[in-house]
Formats: structure tokens, sequence, C-alpha cells
């Protein structure tokens, strides 16, 4: 009885596995910038400090759970929702908007860049194609 050839792996384009990369290491600082708003007691009075730490854990998991959503199109969507929610969390310590604006650059050149790139390596093989 021979055994099944193996399964070829799903191919993953450009701007998914830069996401993916991206988010996850957003993931990780998201997370230590909710320790930091803790830290600093940044949160107006009538909120509980430790909040910081949910906020972040909560935005850093969904960052986490949308890297592997990126091979559908609400994957980018829901990437691009939550780099505005860290840009809107400037507005408790302003010096999240340097990591909203890191982040957020290589968010943009993944999902566009990243396109552009894979639309014109696809014309490059069906030229190559077509030629054979």
């Amino acid at each position: 009885m021979s055994e099944p050839a193996p399964k070829a792996p799903r191919y993953r384009s450009l701007p998914e596995k830069l996401g993916q990369v991206v988010l996850g290491f957003e993931a990780i600082v998201v997370f230590l910038a909710g320790l930091v708003i803790y830290g600093l007691r940044a949160l107006p009075e009538p909120i509980a400090p430790w909040w910081g730490i949910v906020a972040g854990a909560v935005v850093g998991l969904a960052m986490f759970l949308t890297s592997g959503l990126l091979r559908r199109r609400s994957g980018f969507v829901i990437g691009w929702v939550l780099q505005v929610v860290v840009a809107l969390g400037a507005f408790v310590v302003p010096a999240i908007l340097l990591v909203a604006l890191v982040f957020g650059g290589m968010w943009a050149y993944a999902t566009i860049g990243g396109g552009r790139i894979e639309r014109r390596i696809a014309a490059q093989r069906a030229a190559h194609d077509d030629s054979n």
C-alpha cells in the first residue's frame, strides 16, 4: 500500500505574509504599551489603572488573532481598524503615537506595497507562461 503524496502548502500572498509579521510584533508592543499606561497611571481619574493592562492585552490578542484571518479581505479591514485603535491610544499616552506611526507605516507597506509587488510578480509569471 503506497502512502498518499503530501499535500502542497497553501499559497500565501506577500501582503498576507508581511501583514502577519507586522501584526505579530505589534501585538507584543501594544501589550507592553498597556503596561506603560498602567505604570504611568495615565488613565483619567475615574478609570482604574489596571484597565491599561486589560486594553493592551485585548488589542494585542485581537491583533494576534487577526494575523490568522489575513487570508481573507476582512482580515485586512480588521487590521486597518486595529491600526486606528492604536493611534487613538495616543490621546492617553502621546508616546504611543510613535508606535502608531511606525507600525502603521509598516502595515500600510505590507498591505499596499505588498499587493503591488504581488500583482507585478503575477504579471511576470503570466508573461513567462505565455512565452513558453
